[in-house]
């Protein structure tokens, strides 16, 4: 083994000098066009050395705090192309931040190669590190737009995300000195022989540490800069917060629970089932009230958190091949996620160029100015209901199964009821889309590059709807192929 080999962080690497190439790129160049163009082409490096990674499998590298398996794999490749989709989906918003495109597209690089990170580390200073990378890239994103709410919005994720992140410092200082290391293994052979609640101390640190990456999940009760971060920011750079850095911190949260204190499953399961619970309900019962698309997509995204909890806390469930149900379920559901959620994104992002507003009642009559965009709406918001054959409700029933076979079907039979819940506020936007006339009848049409955005992921929204196995398989190869 070789304890530095940096070809194991060759994506990572490269999605830095991209970064750099981008900013470089548009200090010499008034082509803006060019600056975007080498931003989305420039992905296909840290592809490439991804896939090169593939012979790699099992290597451990930077004394034993990086590794490369399947599991960081699967997230290596889902960021890269959510980054390639909110860049191409961006087009339409860019003019509104025009001066600043190179760095833009630099922070959402730099910002994805620290969720890269985050899913192939396996230390805990590793993870802080890639950990800031990813949330001090998101804070300046988040303010692009130069104005009072951007600025409120952008200030408020920084303030909270510095909070979160102290006390998650804190938790892993009290597990390494109760463990005397910060590798995730080492701990998971150091940790006490005692129950969660028999040790104050490791209950202290491990709760710390849930309240760190419970702002980075956006879940119950750590959710408190989601709605007003969602309704401030660019519309570009809240899709890409709302999936890649969600994937990104689900990563490494089921990394260090499932490597680190496995042994401690069965009180901290509980714990993650109560979080779980209380994020449905409270995303899914405020956004009923709301008349703002992106406060409404914010809650909703606090739901979805609590939905991804049920498979972080369903440990024990196993499929017919050995793998645990609840990792591959939340790996499963991120994904259908990440597509589905962009989806609607970028439809939005589409409607708010043309009207110039985010109140729900403005999309009356919708479907009369571009069925096309109406539709791919309609179909972003009936797949997060869960309503078949689309790809959340496949997401939805395997997670729903896995909670089920692991004891937890209380939580399970929670997760249909708000299923059903929130129904109500997604069908409120297509009705409001078929139904109510519309105030101006005008036609119009997205940009080019928007308009691929939203027909490639609505395409995977209702490829994966029809035809889930194979989505379904990448994601148990991940978690069997993972290092624990």
């Amino acid at each position: 083994m070789n304890d530095v080999n940096v070809f194991l962080l060759s994506p990572e690497i490269s999605m830095a000098g991209l970064a750099l190439a981008v900013i470089l790129l548009d200090l010499f160049t008034t082509r803006k066009s060019l600056v975007a163009g080498l931003a989305l082409v420039g992905l296909v490096v840290p592809t490439i050395f991804s896939i090169l990674l593939l012979d790699k499998r099992g290597d451990i590298g930077f004394y034993d705090a990086l590794v490369v398996d399947d599991f960081s794999l699967f997230f290596k490749f889902l960021t890269i192309a959510v980054a390639g989709l909110v860049i191409l989906g961006a087009q339409e918003h860019i003019n509104k931040f025009k001066r600043f495109q190179g760095e833009f597209y630099a922070l959402i690089i730099l910002s994805s190669a620290g969720m890269m990170l985050m899913a192939s580390v396996v230390d805990l200073i590793a993870i802080y590190i890639s950990l800031e990378l990813t949330s001090l890239s998101m804070a300046g994103l988040i303010t692009f737009m130069r104005t009072g709410r951007s600025a409120e919005a952008g200030i408020k994720f920084l303030v909270l995300s510095a909070i979160s992140s102290a006390f998650m410092l804190y938790g892993m200082a009290l597990i390494f000195g109760l463990t005397g290391t910060t590798k995730l293994d080492g701990i998971a052979l150091q940790l006490p022989d005692q129950r969660l609640f028999e040790n104050p101390a490791m209950l202290l640190g491990i709760l710390f540490m849930i309240a760190g990456f419970g702002f980075k999940i956006s879940s119950v009760p750590f959710q408190m800069w989601v709605p007003d971060v969602y309704q401030g920011g660019p519309l570009p750079v809240i899709a890409f917060l709302s999936v890649a850095s969600k994937a990104a911190g689900f990563a490494v949260l089921i990394r260090v629970f499932y490597l680190a204190f496995a042994d401690l499953a069965v009180d901290w399961k509980m714990l993650f089932a109560v979080l779980a619970a209380l994020s449905m309900f409270l995303g899914n019962l405020v956004a009923i009230s709301q008349n703002n698309i992106k406060r409404m997509l914010g809650y909703s995204s606090i739901a979805h958190a609590g939905y991804i909890l049920i498979g972080v806390a369903a440990i024990s469930g196993v499929n017919a091949d050995g793998v645990p149900l609840g990792p591959s379920s939340a790996l499963f559901y991120l994904a259908t996620y990440a597509i589905t959620n962009l989806t609607a994104f970028f439809a939005v992002s589409a409607v708010s160029a043309k009207i110039n507003s985010d109140n729900i009642e403005d999309y009356s009559g919708l479907a009369q100015r571009n069925p096309i965009l109406a539709l791919s709406l309609a179909i972003a918001l009936v797949s997060l209901t869960g309503i078949p054959p689309t790809a959340v409700f496949w997401a939805k029933l395997y997670i729903f199964n896995a909670a089920v076979q692991s004891g937890l079907a209380w939580l399970a039979i929670i997760g249909v009821i708000n299923s059903v819940i929130s129904a109500y506020f997604y069908l409120r936007v297509i009705k409001n889309m078929y139904v109510r006339p519309a105030a101006d009848t005008s036609k119009f049409m997205p940009g080019v590059p928007l308009g691929i955005a939203i027909t490639v992921a609505t395409v995977a929204v209702l490829v994966f709807g029809f035809w889930p196995p194979y989505l379904l398989k990448v994601a148990n190869d991940a978690v069997a192929g993972m290092i624990f």
